[in-house]
């Protein structure tokens, strides 16, 4: 019964890993289908957030079941509970990569990006899903060094978000309203899909350490 009851939570894990490696590649699909005007592709990331939003519905099935037959206690309790909370943040890294999609179809034939900031939307997608690939590996291993690192690396999102704005609040911006809007938009696309993922690394933290992360001081160095 009990090997059973451990199935059950690892499928739960497993099921985050899914979703997470889902919602890495759709924000990835999402940016090439925005800078290179492909309808097709973007017509493909808007209809492919309806299997996150199943995954999700299955694995919160799953958590209340297991919640009502098994009634966890300690670390069991806090798998399923830190479980539901970041099924929630990677549903909504899903709802963001659909958002850049819509963008892509929205502006289609034309990109919605101006040549002179392809680069940096280019980056921050980049970034994003290299992030979401790095918690990812978090939910595997439980690396709570790793899960720290998150933190740092948004910092470059944040950085780049900036950038965008001040493209935007440049007197020499000649690309009017609409594409102000558009940026704007996708620069806060980008800049929410990476604090889901940072916010799903601090989670592990908490489930790993029974500390919140910004609580959470590592162990020192043993010295030689």
């Amino acid at each position: 019964m009990r090997d059973a009851y451990h199935e059950e939570l690892d499928a739960i894990s497993d099921s985050l890993v899914e979703m997470a490696r889902f919602v890495g590649s759709a924000i990835g699909r999402a940016t090439t289908a925005m800078l290179d005007a492909d309808l097709k592709l973007a017509e493909s990331v808007i209809a492919a957030d309806e299997r996150v939003d199943d995954m999700q519905r299955s694995l919160e099935a799953s958590a209340v079941a297991l919640l009502a037959r098994q009634q966890p206690v300690a670390t069991d309790l806090r798998i399923v509970v830190m479980s539901l909370r970041m099924s929630a943040d990677l549903e909504r890294c899903g709802d963001l990569a659909q958002h850049v999609a819509k963008v892509a179809r929205l502006r289609f034939p034309d990109s919605a990006v101006p040549r002179d900031l392809t680069a940096t939307i280019l980056e921050m997608g980049q970034l994003a899903q290299r992030l979401m690939a790095k918690a990812t590996e978090v939910l595997i291993t439980k690396d709570v060094d790793l899960a720290m690192q998150l933190e740092q690396d948004d910092d470059e999102m944040d950085s780049l978000h900036r950038t965008l704005f001040s493209h935007l609040l440049d007197e020499r911006w000649n690309h009017g309203i609409e594409t102000a809007v558009d940026v704007t938009l996708l620069g806060r696309y980008y800049e929410r899909f990476a604090d889901h993922a940072v916010s799903i690394a601090r989670r592990v933290v908490y489930l790993v350490t029974g500390e919140h992360a910004d609580e959470f001081t590592p162990e020192p160095e043993a010295t030689v």
